[in-house]
């Protein structure tokens, strides 16, 4: 056990967020923890880390314990950087104690060169405390973990308060990997991560050697990563065995299960209410009547199971049907700026789109994703041809919602769109999305992304586009948000051009891809699970091409190297063994390391986490793993030097 939450409390302006919530995080454990915006995630992890105080009533409400081997790491958006130090400076000063002693060291061996050897024995101490802690390793793992998040080259020696928003996010992931606390808690780490760095970042944290605690509304993350999920839902944290896809299909079993449990006892306390009326006055049976009554009393009561919010009911539909050719694109160049400062992004890109599809655009950060929406809608200048077909009508979604009017409340805003409708219809069509009490008055500019998303989602229900042509559109949504527009966009019928950086939606909903490069594209005629697993072929391809290369040039400088040593017999055939040992170890270590891989994915199977002894002998199996691993780097580090 690292840490144990009992019996927390905390209530705020009088409501009651956390209703006595416990939770046990074990040394292992990759907890997801979910629920609807405002639901006290956040707050839960803040209590957990010392920074908020739970409210305490009794001795044994609000206990936090912790392991006296734990250690923390939290990450919030943008937290724990120093703004003025250089990316490689900030990195290296997780390293700073060790760092300090490789220097105390060479100022000993200066000492010793001068004749000085009365600090022997501390060189000794030093040294030993050094190779423990990996210290001369330190830039490789700096390096190393700076490149899955995608930093490299120039942006080592760049300043941290040069970077933007996202940037300072993954520094702050990339140096809380690099402190290696045993209970990592993550808030939203994928945010501003693009495909490859979440990849690199999910197949890092699998493997990460200590406790997870993540806060996340990427479904995708979750259910690779969690052999666990933690709900909380009107202020009670339920817990359930395996990763996010599990948690769904559990929680409606359990939900059935309550709902059919709850009915009974509805029947049985109005059968024994009914006994009860018909029989206290009358003598004969005032008794048993009244022993019923108690029985009533003593009773007690299943809840019906109720979620916080009701699913939103997100529809589209269209009355026109286009033809089967919908959209023609040929030689568009995308571009953005004006004038002298107009930058083109990619020189000319060609595709057409036909009747039905569901076409998703994936791409970068910056890279003309949401430009491109725009040049189709021809609401930007551009080269080349952009030829929709007749009977067409666009339906837009624009994920900064900048076509609302931030000065009319939500109810103004849909009258000022649609004159005809009644005060009532309005109202209905709102409740629909999930839009209620007196948030339909407030103003657009005042309320939440997630609502100005449903707001717009409200308005394309009536605007009955028959292709919808959508940018980001789960951004801002929580997941019961997510799953209903996912719905919506899986039952239309009609064609769909949209762009996401959430794969779960791009999973679900996409036929093919369009994937936006560094100057150019690719089209992909086949869905998103397809592509990732393409995309890792590729990047497993080019690893391999980078070894044969880098052991090709090794070969050369060895080659080199011994023209111009001369070696006896005895020392060729050391060296020889040396590398034959090195080569066996490495083999080694992947096979290892396939193993673990392979452990890991059975540990989120239902049939694994559903039996305790499994559980734990699978996880005991990785540990060991692990822990050859460890020994084979070891040996691998002795025969290279």
């Amino acid at each position: 056990m690292l840490a144990s939450l009992t019996n927390i409390n905390k209530f705020y302006n009088g409501n009651q967020i956390l209703n006595n919530v416990s939770l046990t995080i074990d040394e292992t454990d990759k907890i997801g923890l979910v629920g609807n915006n405002g639901c006290g995630k956040s707050t839960l992890l803040k209590i957990l880390t010392g920074s908020v105080e739970p409210d305490r009533f009794t001795e044994k409400d609000g206990i936090i314990s912790l392991a006296a081997k734990t250690t923390i790491g939290y990450l919030e958006q943008m937290g724990g950087l120093n703004s003025e130090n250089t990316v490689m400076e900030e990195m290296r000063s997780v390293f700073a104690p060790v760092l300090s002693a490789i220097d105390r060291l060479r100022e000993i061996e200066l000492e010793i060169e001068l004749g000085d050897n009365s600090s022997a024995d501390e060189y000794q101490q030093l040294a030993s405390w050094i190779e423990a802690n990996d210290g001369y390793n330190t830039d490789v793992k700096i390096r190393m973990i700076l490149t899955g998040m995608g930093f490299s080259g120039d942006d080592l020696n760049r300043v941290v308060s040069g970077f933007s928003g996202g940037e300072k996010t993954r520094l702050s992931i990339s140096k809380l990997l690099l402190e290696e606390p045993n209970l990592l808690i993550l808030d939203e780490p994928t945010n501003h991560l693009d495909f490859k760095t979440i990849m690199w970042l999910e197949d890092y944290l699998r493997s990460y050697r200590g406790a997870i605690l993540i806060v996340s509304h990427d479904r995708y993350f979750l259910d690779r990563l969690c052999t666990s999920v933690c709900e909380i839902e009107r202020g009670i944290l339920t817990r359930y065995r395996g990763n996010y896809s599990a948690f769904i299909r559990q929680r409606e079993e359990n939900d059935a299960r309550r709902e059919k449990e709850y009915e009974l006892q509805q029947k049985q306390i109005a059968k024994m209410e009914e006994y009860v009326a018909k029989n206290l006055v009358r003598a004969s049976t005032t008794k048993m009547a009244q022993s019923r009554r108690k029985q009533l009393e003593k009773i007690e009561r299943i809840e019906r199971p109720v979620h916080d919010t009701k699913t939103a009911k997100i529809r589209f539909t269209y009355a026109i049907e286009p033809p089967i050719d919908v959209l023609k694109v040929k030689g568009v160049d995308i571009s953005v700026g004006d004038g002298a400062s107009r930058k083109t992004l990619v020189d000319s890109i060609d595709f057409e789109v036909r009747r039905g599809e569901k076409i998703g655009i994936i791409g970068d950060n910056g890279i003309g994703k949401s430009t491109l929406l725009k040049i189709i809608q021809e609401k930007l200048p551009h080269n080349g041809t952009v030829r929709w077909n007749s009977n067409i009508k666009l339906s837009y979604f624009d994920q900064e919602s900048r076509g609302l009017n931030r000065e009319l409340t939500v109810m103004e805003e849909l009258h000022s769109r649609y004159p005809s409708m009644s005060d009532l219809e309005v109202r209905s069509l709102l409740a629909q999305v999930r839009l209620i009490g007196e948030n339909v008055f407030k103003e657009t500019g005042v309320i939440s992304g997630g609502e100005r998303a449903k707001l717009c989602f409200a308005i394309m229900m009536q605007e009955h586009g028959n292709v919808l042509i959508m940018d980001e559109p789960t951004n801002h949504l929580d997941l019961s948000s997510k799953e209903a527009i996912e719905e919506a966009l899986a039952e239309y019928t009609g064609t769909i051009i949209f762009v996401s950086h959430d794969r779960y939606l791009l999973s679900r909903i996409a036929d093919r891809l369009i994937e936006l490069t560094d100057g150019g594209y690719r089209c992909h005629n086949y869905g998103f699970n397809k592509y990732l697993d393409v995309l890792r072929d590729e990047q497993a391809a080019e690893k391999r091409a980078a070894d044969t290369e880098k052991q090709q040039k090794l070969a050369e400088e060895a080659k080199s190297k011994s023209a111009k040593t001369y070696r006896s017999k005895q020392q060729r055939s050391a060296d020889a063994a040396r590398k034959n040992e090195m080569r066996r170890l490495e083999k080694e270590i992947d096979e290892l390391q396939l193993r673990i891989d392979a452990l890991t994915e059975e540990i989120g199977m239902e049939e694994v986490y559903s039996d305790y002894e499994l559980m734990n002998s699978k996880c005991s199996e990785i540990e060991s793993l692990k822990q050859q691993i460890d020994e084979n780097f070891e040996k691998l580090i002795e025969l290279d030097e």
